[in-house]
């Protein structure tokens, strides 16, 4: 684990080179995946249980980081519009020395921040995968905007947390109490959906786009608008699968995420897609 500045802040970051964990080294460049997590309850730990240590056995060089004002990284009272995400993420491949382009996988709020990233910064962006994420249009950010302000009037009630904790547990009521902090302590809820946007007809993503839904959460509806607008665009919906697809169902995301980027390294470095791992 390590910490590495990026511009005003101090990033929290753990970076697992290709078979660091138990795999072997592939012969040339191996690809470098970089995660991203969610918004308020998440942070690099969902990974480190999850794809990290997989993708890095599997020939990977592998980043996971916390985003601006969760898990070890600062938190800024200011600064939460999506916009300073992308630059943080920018900065931190710019502090670990990272030159390749990289294929970026980011889960919900995540996903966004790699599309966001993949729009604006396209010479350092090989893929992107989008689990259970919608890119920056105005549509999202109206979402954004409304689930925010739901959070926010609800989570500062104890009776709340309380019936989070009966619900899904302790450990779902602690990262929930995490989150009325980050909500009451910074401007997040009120910069996240006044950040840039990107057009709706999703010219600005020109990379290879990967986007992994559970059908029961409803954003599975993209999947129509995402093909018909992004070349390049694949799709898997998981039936009887809710928002939470990267921790119910963490083996066939990370297969999923690996045949990905195997086949995308491959034809980038011009060689048989299982060459990498």
């Amino acid at each position: 684990m390590a910490k590495i500045p990026t511009g005003s802040l101090t990033t929290h970051v753990q970076r697992l080179a290709a078979g660091a964990a138990g795999g072997t080294v592939p012969d040339g460049e191996p690809p470098v995946v970089v995660l991203v997590h969610g918004l308020l309850t998440d942070s690099l730990a969902s990974y480190y249980f999850t794809l990290g240590p997989a993708l890095s056995a599997a020939g990977m060089d592998t980043v996971m980081y916390d985003l601006r004002g969760h898990g070890r990284t600062d938190r800024p009272p200011t600064g939460y519009r999506l916009e300073n995400f992308v630059e943080d993420l920018s900065l931190l491949l710019d502090g670990l020395g990272e030159r390749r382009p990289v294929h970026l996988v980011g889960n919900s709020f995540g996903g966004t921040v790699a599309a966001g990233f993949a729009a604006w910064h396209p010479e350092r962006t090989a893929t992107v995968t989008m689990i259970e994420s919608e890119p920056p249009v105005a549509a999202w950010a109206g979402h954004m905007a409304e689930g925010l302000a739901h959070a926010r009037r609800d989570l500062v009630h104890d009776h709340a947390i309380e019936w989070i904790k009966e619900r899904y547990g302790a450990h779902t009521a602690r990262l929930s109490r995490g989150a009325a902090r980050i909500l009451r302590t910074t401007t997040l809820a009120e910069d996240v959906p006044a950040g840039r946007l990107i057009d709706d007809d999703l010219s600005a993503l020109r990379c290879p786009l990967f986007a992994v839904f559970g059908g029961d959460s409803g954003l599975s509806a993209q999947v129509p608008d995402l093909e018909a607008k992004v070349a390049g665009c694949r799709t898997v919906v998981l039936p009887d699968q809710g928002h939470s697809v990267l921790v119910e169902q963490p083996a066939r995301t990370r297969d999923l995420v690996l045949d990905w980027v195997r086949e995308h390294h491959a034809r980038r470095a011009g060689t048989p897609a299982g060459a990498v791992g």
